[in-house]
């Protein structure tokens, strides 16, 4: 059995590391805020006191970072990469550019070192309850001796060479964030209209409206609940993203780049560390 590095303890690592240890694998987790690694000692976990101590001691590392330049900092130093063992292999689960993932790919190969880009989609509830989406880009025969690792945290699906992971994380974030749009649009509408929004939520089930988007970020907006499950500011680096993506590859996304536009205005107005069914408040600010 692998002995595993976990690096990112946030509000998805912790979630995602704990079901690794639940699942019987031995792991040493590193985190910048070490207070954040105190319920994954409770567990059992074995706390590193810096990167060097989680590569050199792991046959499999695995990143949850905020964002690319977070990413670089970490497999891009010289303290990871100088410290990894050869045949490693290396598990981005951040949401990143897919340039980002082939990047780091490429430099890890000429050290014999394998890398999958594994982006995560499902929330903190997913997290916990180790239902979540991932999305992995890489060689076959990497993901197989994985898979397993992947599955105590989700559902793994390769979907094709190193980026993909990232590429279908940005699908994943487009048709979330213009859903997230569309029941913010719907919820203020019945309000207005004297509908009562649950009632429309139940109405829909099982017709071709329904999602968990409809489900779970409605009766966010409905309750005025926008406790951060997935942060707003994230979602408007996704959707940067998105748009850069889709400009390398001469695609224009009109409906995203609206979108884009309104999470840019909600962290503006200083909703970046609230929930990204916070769209709603954006929708009531434009009809103010």
């Amino acid at each position: 059995m692998f002995n595993i590095g976990f690096i990112g303890t946030g509000l998805m690592g912790l979630p995602m590391a704990k079901n690794i240890l639940k699942s019987g694998y031995k792991l040493i987790t590193y985190n910048r805020s070490k207070e954040k690694l105190e319920p994954l000692k409770k567990c059992g976990a074995q706390i590193g006191s810096s990167i060097h101590d989680i590569v050199s001691n792991s046959e499999v590392v695995i990143t949850m970072l905020t964002d690319d330049k977070a990413v670089d900092e970490v497999i891009g130093s010289k303290e990871f990469l100088n410290n990894l063992k050869s045949e490693t292999i290396v598990i981005d689960m951040s949401s990143t550019k897919p340039i980002t993932a082939t990047k780091h790919a490429n430099n890890l190969k000429l050290k014999n070192i394998h890398f999958l880009d594994a982006p995560v989609s499902g929330g903190t509830i997913g997290a916990e309850e180790a239902s979540l989406a991932i999305m992995v880009g890489g060689e076959q025969n990497v993901f197989n001796k994985v898979k397993k690792i992947l599955k105590s945290m989700g559902n793994p699906t390769l979907v094709g060479p190193c980026g993909s992971g990232q590429v279908s994380k940005l699908a994943n974030q487009i048709i979330v964030g213009l859903t997230i749009g569309a029941v913010a649009e719907a919820i203020t509408l019945c309000e207005k209209a004297g509908a009562d929004p649950n009632k429309m939520i139940e109405a829909l089930s099982g017709g071709w409206a329904d999602s968990k988007v409809l489900k779970t970020h409605g009766k966010r907006m409905i309750d005025k609940d926008f406790v951060p499950k997935g942060k707003t500011s994230v979602h408007l680096k996704d959707m940067n993203n998105i748009i850069e993506s889709a400009n390398s590859y001469n695609l224009n996304l009109p409906i995203s780049k609206l979108v884009k536009e309104m999470y840019k205005s909600l962290v503006e107005n200083g909703y970046g560390e609230i929930d990204h069914s916070s769209l709603y408040k954006e929708i009531e600010r434009i009809n103010k």
